[in-house]
């Protein structure tokens, strides 16, 4: 309806659209057309079966019957048939068994070592009354522009006794900078008001710590928990340099000597006679197949927690 005065007409008012008419347009607006998702379905399949193709080709090969292994020249994409024979020689009591115990006793004490000395470091540096507060700070943040370097950590090892033992594998590396940052600004993210409230009723700083920081930073610990095991249990350079005794190796090691290097895996390193080997490509491939297992399988429980604690801890810092 309009208004007229004289000879002028009043514009008319624009009909306002409803609510879900709003959401409508906008999500056809915002929502990409038919190629595009198509092609970027295409791109995630390729991307995808780029991932996953090879690792199923190494998990058959391990399982492949040895023959079908010779006549495939070392690589099965899809076996025909089942057998274990790869695994029982690696489990028959030989170098690999070995190793495997000493990468799981590393990763399961480095990284309880690592977490604890990272996160009391990590909470003192984020109370700012705690002693040489400062001067602390700077040193861990020192250490991530400048790395020692190769043969001062070797003489420092070297100094210290350490060679030729598992504390060589664990003690050099057992802080790691970054992941103290990460703690600390999660740390500091934490109301001051909770540990106010905490002081009142009588709590001291490790009654705080136990009973009020470390069950609301379980996130954060879950991750860089994750984060110290997956770098010990990949870590091989540290034993190539400071262990000699191959009883000592960790499996990262033997994979590098056994299957990067190609080097061949006899009844001796095995437990086993000659006669019963499997082929070196199923040996090396289930060599492979062992030393990823355990991080696919504690990976996706601790996933959710990525995104709370490190992502928040990074941005509150």
């Amino acid at each position: 309806m309009t208004t007229t005065h004289g000879n002028i007409e009043a514009p008319r008012k624009a009909p306002v659209p409803s609510a879900p008419a709003r959401k409508k347009r906008r999500r056809r607006l915002d929502a990409p057309s038919m190629p595009i998702r198509l092609v970027k379905g295409l791109v995630l399949l390729i991307i995808c079966a780029v991932v996953i193709v090879p690792f199923i080709g190494i998990a058959s090969t391990s399982i492949a019957d040895p023959k079908e292994v010779t006549r495939a020249g070392g690589f099965v994409l899809w076996p025909h048939g089942i057998n274990f024979s790869s695994y029982e020689s690696l489990f028959a009591g030989g170098v690999v068994t070995q190793a495997l115990l000493v990468s799981i006793g590393i990763t399961a004490l480095g990284t309880l070592v690592s977490l604890t000395g990272s996160t009391l470091l990590a909470y003192s540096l984020s109370r700012p009354g705690s002693f040489a507060h400062q001067p602390i700070l700077i040193m861990v943040l020192l250490t991530l522009l400048f790395a020692p370097g190769l043969i001062p950590n070797y003489l420092a090892v070297k100094e210290y006794g350490l060679l030729d033992s598992f504390a060589s594998l664990i003690l050099p590396t057992a802080i790691n900078a970054f992941n103290v940052i990460v703690l600390r600004a999660f740390f500091m993210g934490i109301p001051r008001e909770l540990v106010d409230s905490a002081r009142i009723d009588g709590a001291g700083d490790f009654g705080i710590f136990w009973r009020l920081v470390l069950p609301l930073s379980k996130a954060v610990l879950a991750v860089i928990g994750l984060f110290y095991a997956v770098g010990y249990w990949n870590s091989f350079f540290s034993a190539l340099l400071y262990i000699n005794d191959t009883g000592k190796w960790p499996l990262q090691l033997v994979l590098r000597t056994y299957v990067i290097n190609n080097s061949q895996l006899g009844g001796a390193q095995l437990g086993a006679t000659a006669d019963q080997l499997p082929p070196q490509a199923s040996i090396q491939m289930a060599i492979l197949v062992i030393s990823i297992v355990p991080i696919l399988i504690v990976y996706p429980f601790l996933q959710r927690h990525f995104a709370k604690g490190v992502l928040t801890g990074a941005v509150k810092g």
